[in-house]
């Protein structure tokens, strides 16, 4: 067993040195700095106490130092995480009570064992199951709900929260006019303060600017804007240990939420920490110690206090171009949060939440992927109506039935396309050995007394009877004229009983017609797949070819040369 694989931070810490360290410190700074305001921003989505998103930017970001196999991805408190946070725990105790507290800690200490044990086990491929269209369509909507959410700290009016789109709409129009003028003049001013240094460098903490400017307007004109809603206290101190209490009542309406954040936040981390991976040569992400890392920063997270945590696209982005190499940016962040919560956090009393608002807008806004939209529009509509269908299940049905549809619409499309796989008759490119779909090649040769039949997928049983339908319809073409059919296997990689017996029944059918089947270029472990189900009790040895010009040519011919040559490696695999 190697424990470097194991405990990922064995893998770097052993050769750490200074040069490691300068691009490190900055990188853990620049973070620290940016963490902090989003911290707080992000608990308020939750309908947590600020103090709790700085909770989650402690145990969680050394969890995953620790456990982590990207070096570069930034753990901590997210807006979407949050709101989903938001929308369970809201339906089962008051926002901001101390039952809400216990049942968002619980979520997260749920959260961190079913990670924990699908890494254990091995099942980060469930992911898979969620094509690129669902996530971007998912992301997209619940990146759009919680700006729109924000918009009652924004506007400093008291709509409504909720994760359907059309509820949130409707309130803010029966309201809108009842804006602080001031409240609003604020949030918006961030906003394009924000905007503003983000065009003019990345890593400038633009966050970090408007917190401080909202805390020295509030704390020395709060006669002008008195009516401007404040943070006001936030606790100092380091969490305590404690283990969540297990109400297993609790635990049981938890369950649906606890999954979505499961897939959710495995997801993002996964986009991340490839995207980041792509960038450079020193690591390689490692799916289950991914979810590994965040079951132990979820897991342990929730015993100093932490509500669900994942990566963050923003911070991990700052991170890699700050110049962060290894694990211990993250320790650095850690210790810039260890200090705001021990010295810094009356500084935060007179910070304005339409601030953070703006901070929260700017940022998940951002997530709105528009492009992507456009590409699967030209590339693939189907995959634009998948994408599209998942961001309006989003929207107006919530974010758990907007998972549920989209894993839904997943499978679907997946049985659908696995199912009806492409087939294609081949001709022959004249002049040569080659035989290429007659639809795409107009040139090719097409025999009359000869069908080459080619399909793209593996033979199983959902799509055995397509096999022999589309089969049908281009002997049902030749008019009585066909001599020889001739199945192209190069593409199929896998064939099942069905498969095979459906095969065996249309062999027997062809030679009662008259009708000679041959085999051409079928994988080794495919062909003993036949073997073994009898499928040469009915054709012999000498009906394998390699290329299916071959089998062409020892039917019009009996040229056995190259067929005696192949017999040779009929029992081979390649």
């Amino acid at each position: 067993m190697n424990i470097k694989k194991i405990i990922p931070i064995l893998e770097w810490l052993p050769n750490y040195n200074t040069a490691l360290f300068k691009g490190d410190l900055v990188a853990g700074i620049t973070v620290g700095i940016i963490l902090i305001p989003q911290g707080i921003a992000y608990a308020l989505i939750a309908g947590l106490p600020p103090i709790y998103g700085l909770y989650c930017a402690l145990v969680p970001q050394v969890m995953y130092a620790i456990f982590g196999s990207s070096r570069q991805v930034a753990i901590g408190p997210v807006a979407m995480d949050s709101l989903i946070v938001a929308t369970g725990v809201s339906t089962l105790a008051l926002a901001g009570s101390e039952s809400y507290i216990s049942i968002a800690i619980l979520l997260a200490f749920m959260v961190g064992a079913i990670q924990l044990i699908m890494g254990f086990f091995s099942l980060g491929f469930i992911v898979n199951f969620l094509s690129k269209p669902v996530i971007t369509g998912f992301t997209s909507a619940v990146a759009f709900t919680i700006g729109i959410n924000q918009f009652r700290n924004l506007f400093g009016v008291d709509f409504v929260q909720s994760d359907q789109f059309h509820i949130i709409l409707k309130d803010i129009y029966l309201q809108i006019s009842d804006f602080n003028y001031h409240t609003t003049a604020i949030g918006f001013a961030s906003m394009a303060i924000i905007v503003f240094f983000r065009k003019i460098h990345k890593k400038i903490p633009n966050a970090l600017i408007v917190v401080v400017l909202g805390i020295v307007l509030m704390k020395f004109f709060k006669t002008t804007f008195i009516e401007v809603s404040i943070v006001k206290d936030i606790p100092s101190g380091l969490p305590k240990f404690s283990v969540p209490d297990l109400d297993f009542s609790q635990v049981k309406e938890l369950l649906p939420i606890a999954l979505t954040l499961v897939m959710v936040g495995y997801l993002e981390t996964i986009s991340i920490g490839k995207s980041l991976e792509a960038k450079q040569d020193e690591y390689r992400v490692r799916p289950n110690q991914e979810l590994i890392a965040l079951g132990f920063a979820n897991l342990i997270g929730s015993m100093f206090k932490a509500y669900p945590t994942t990566s963050s696209f923003s911070r991990s982005a700052i991170n890699q171009e700050s110049g962060a190499k290894t694990g211990m940016a993250a320790l650095i962040a850690v210790l810039m949060v260890v200090i705001t919560l021990l010295f810094l956090t009356p500084l935060f009393y007179h910070l304005p939440k339409t601030v953070l608002a703006a901070i929260i807008i700017v940022a998940v806004f951002g997530l709105i992927n528009v492009k992507e939209a456009r590409f699967l529009w030209k590339a693939n509509k189907l995959d634009f109506y998948l994408m599209l269908a998942t961001l309006l299940a989003t929207l107006f049905l919530g974010i758990k039935y907007g998972i549920i549809v989209g894993v839904g619409l997943s499978l679907i499309v997946l049985i659908y396309r696995t199912s009806r796989p492409h087939v294609a008759e081949l001709g022959k490119v004249p002049n040569s050995n080659f035989y290429r779909n007659k639809e795409r090649f107009n040139e090719v040769e097409i025999e009359s007394d000869i069908l080459v039949f080619r399909f793209d997928a593996q033979l199983f049983y959902a799509n055995s009877s397509y096999f022999r339908d589309k089969l049908e319809e281009m002997i049902y073409k030749k008019e009585n004229k066909l001599k020889l059919i001739v199945l192209d296997a190069e593409s199929i990689n896998r064939v099942d009983s069905t498969g095979v017996e459906m095969l065996k029944e249309r062999i027997k059918y062809f030679q009662k017609r008259d009708i000679v089947f041959y085999f051409a270029g079928v994988k080794g472990p495919v062909r003993d797949d036949l073997f073994k189900s009898g499928i040469l009790d009915i054709i012999n040895i000498n009906h394998f070819f390699m290329r299916a010009n071959q089998a062409v040519k020892f039917y019009k011919t009996g040229d056995r040369s190259n067929q005696e040559k192949y017999s040779k490696y009929i029992h081979q695999s390649y």
